[in-house]
């Protein structure tokens, strides 16, 4: 996938997966933004080459929900 194409995606599905942030923890969208940014699920996505992009916004959160309550995640095994 070409640079632009990779960056659309990651915009789709960073807003999708920040708005189910804000909404499960009730937090403002720049506090969910924040918290996204700064997770090990986000710096994983924005990697092509791990193509955790191929996930679903749901997945990516049960992925960030879970390092948020565990301090890690497992990928789930599509990858």
């Amino acid at each position: 996938m070409n640079d632009e194409k990779f960056t659309a995606v990651l915009g789709v599905l960073v807003e999708q997966v920040v708005h189910l942030i804000a909404e499960h923890y009730a937090y403002n969208e720049l506090v969910a933004s924040n918290a996204f940014y700064n997770s090990r699920v986000y710096a994983l996505l924005e990697q092509e080459e791990t193509k955790i992009w191929h996930f679903s916004p749901l997945t990516l959160f049960n992925m960030f929900d879970e390092e948020q309550k565990r301090g890690s995640f497992e990928l789930p095994e599509e990858v």
